[in-house]
């Protein structure tokens, strides 16, 4: 029995250097075998004793029947979905076009665009569009900001199953036609998000200037020694606790929290250029308990402004795992696309879903979609590792989560459920190798394996960098951050570099990164365990700090930033409990190079004097005033004593009335 088969579906999102890398070799096949048959023998799954259990939910979900077989007995039926070949190619070199969908493919969305990448959208004409079921079909082009391109936006959406096909004519008569088949989608909107219960009072932080604001606790285990790579970006979650995304000091102190509420989720923060800047990206949403999020990218300038948003197109919504920015204003983000789907030829449920995932190449101007790459159109299911479901739990077969794409138009993929990293051809959309899983094409040196990994990239120098989670279930020891030498002549693979977190040992059963920075060092986040450390080159411990261990964050990365909120200071006065004194809370959510504040006080609020200066001595400030003022306000300096910003003039309210209240 081939033992892959015999993995349950696991749940999450993914779902210090040692120099001897043979020192770090994992198994060999035949030992690995012997493991995955003992776990089964045995059945058990070693879990680390920190990981949180609502990682390995279990999902039982409602499918509805879409096709039921005549008599008594009757069972129902999802539709076909399986591919019955994978050379699909969205590439009419003929034309000079790619198109999206790919001729031949059966995973388009009932509200998709049709796009036409590589010409002008002048060049783009007598477009005609038909469906099987719901007849020819209006619509509009619009062409992409770059210049290359357009989509026929169809005034009304395809039916689900039906045929479409898709004539048009390109430049000085080239005539092209081609067809696509719609797929049945499954609905998440009952689908539950993961619990989110209250972080316990020591795992957070709360402030007098941040009302209602609990922000987690970052500790610092190593200090900092590479002062140059800047704060520290994450967030918090899904998990207990409040979720936004966070900025801290390599000292642990907080910088930015922006608190999300209704259930959203922020994932995904990190810096990129955009525009001519340095700017913050992240993902907002939903997390749902099927590993995948549904939601929306994000862009911010250092004042904490939104200059752009991506919400994923074709009918999908962009999700947490990835968000990259190239030049031109052009986004490669992942999509999720759970869909009805007869698995029984891979024994599983005849009223199946399967989670078929998207590779979305967006213009951020539009938003309209340039390119889409499906998973299932060119992975096929027998390389998961997680065995088909028989009920109607949705099969994550594949789990995208990573994009990297390179400066040759290729890109990098990594799919967490087949252990596997996919170097794709930009354009055409078929693979040129793998690494890892059950079908590689490259022969592993001791150490390169990997299992549920994630966040795969490519190196300037053409080396390969992946987190590998090694877990869930357990098939490593720990988890490690992997840096690996292809050889392209020979086919083979070695292992150049291993990270792993010491004391303690560290499993992350969900996500987790790995950042290369421009000097080489490098920056690990082990995902569901939140540490956070990093590297030199020859591998001794820089720095090290991690959240609460009962929390989790999906990425952690190392950039220099620096922000000026366009809102004011915050400031909070009251008298102490005598009535004889004022104490003064301050600050600035989000300000970088804040070294000291000004103090302002009076009877009035238009005359207001100076009546001390303290230094910044964390994200809030305090002090004692040893008088009695009726209002307050404090100004932000920088080292040079220069005014970066003057709160508003604030009333000074009881010692009482600053307690905090339950509810």
């Amino acid at each position: 029995m081939d033992v892959r088969r015999s993995r349950p579906a696991a749940r999450g999102l993914g779902g210090g250097a040692v120099p001897d890398a043979k020192s770090q070799a994992l198994p060999t096949p035949g030992a690995r075998s012997d493991l995955q048959s003992h776990m089964r023998r045995h059945g058990y799954v070693v879990l680390s004793v920190l990981a949180l259990a609502w990682v390995v939910l279990a999902i039982v979900l409602d499918s509805p029947s879409l096709k039921l077989l005549s008599g008594s007995s009757a069972q129902a039926v999802a539709p076909s979905c399986l591919p019955t070949t994978l050379e699909h190619n969205a590439a009419l070199p003929a034309a000079g076009v790619d198109v999206s969908p790919a001729p031949g493919t059966a995973t388009a969305n009932p509200h998709t665009q049709i796009s036409f990448l590589g010409v002008p959208v002048t060049e783009i004409n007598d477009v005609s569009v038909v469906g099987q079921r719901s007849g020819s079909h209006s619509g509009s082009i619009r062409g992409y900001s770059q210049g290359d391109g357009a989509s026929f936006l169809p005034a009304a959406p395809f039916q689900a199953g039906e045929t479409v096909s898709v004539r048009a004519v390109i430049g000085a008569g080239k005539k092209i036609a081609f067809s696509f088949r719609v797929d049945t989608p499954y609905a998440t909107t009952t689908t539950a998000g993961f619990p989110n219960p209250p972080a316990a009072p020591a795992d957070y932080q709360s402030f007098y200037t941040l009302p209602g604001a609990q922000a987690p606790v970052l500790t610092v285990t190593a200090p900092d020694r590479d002062p140059e790579a800047g704060e520290i970006l994450t967030s918090n979650g899904p998990g207990p606790g409040q979720y936004g995304p966070l900025i801290y000091t390599p000292t642990g102190r907080l910088v930015w929290f922006n608190r999300l509420t209704g259930g959203e989720v922020a994932e995904n923060l990190s810096e990129q250029n955009y525009d001519g800047q340095r700017d913050l990206t992240w993902w907002k949403g939903r997390v749902l308990t099927l590993g995948f999020g549904v939601g929306e990218d994000i862009v911010m300038n250092s004042h904490y402004q939104t200059v752009a948003r991506i919400p994923g197109g074709n009918g999908l919504k962009a999700d947490l795992h990835d968000f990259q920015i190239e030049p031109h204003q052009v986004a490669y983000i992942t999509a999720y696309n759970p869909i009805h789907c007869n698995l029984a030829s891979v024994k599983g449920a005849p009223d199946g879903v399967i989670v078929d995932t998207a590779v979305q190449i967006i213009d951020m101007k539009t938003g309209l979609v340039r390119w889409e790459w499906h998973s299932l159109e060119h992975v096929s299911a027998s390389e998961s590792e997680v065995e088909a479901p028989k009920g109607a739990t949705p099969w994550d077969y594949f789990h995208l989560n990573s994009i990297d794409p390179q400066p040759d138009d290729k890109i990098l993929i990594s799919g967490r459920s087949t252990w596997a990293g996919y170097e794709l051809e930009g354009g055409t959309g078929r693979i040129l190798w793998r690494i890892g899983g059950n079908r590689s094409s490259f022969k592993l040196g001791p150490g390169t394996e990997m299992a549920w990994q994630h966040d795969g990239r490519v190196l300037a120098n053409g080396e390969l960098t992946f987190f590998d989670n090694g877990s869930n279930p357990p098939i490593h020891h720990q988890s490690r951050g992997l840096r690996i030498v292809l050889d392209l002549e020979n086919r083979r693979a070695h292992l150049a570099s291993v990270y792993t977190h010491h004391d303690p040992p560290l499993l992350a059963a969900s996500q987790g990164n790995m950042q290369t920075l421009s000097g080489g060092n490098t920056v690990i986040g082990f995902g569901g365990l939140p540490a956070i450390s990093e590297f030199a080159v020859g591998g001794s411990l820089l720095f090290d700090a991690h959240l609460p261990f009962d929390m989790s964050f999906y990425r952690a990365f190392r950039f220099p930033w620096s922000g000026r909120p366009l809102s004011p200071p915050a400031v909070l006065a009251s008298l102490n409990d005598t009535g004889e004194e004022t104490l003064v809370h301050a600050s600035w959510n989000g300000a970088t190079g804040v070294a000291s504040w000004r103090v302002l006080a009076g009877q009035r609020p238009g005359s207001l004097a100076t009546r001390a200066s303290i230094p910044t001595s964390g994200f809030e400030s305090s002090t004692t005033l040893p008088q009695k003022y009726a209002y307050v306000g404090v100004q932000a300096l920088d080292a040079a004593g220069r005014v970066l910003g003057t709160s508003q003039p604030a009333s000074v309210i009881s010692y009482d009335s600053s307690l905090p209240h339950d509810g």
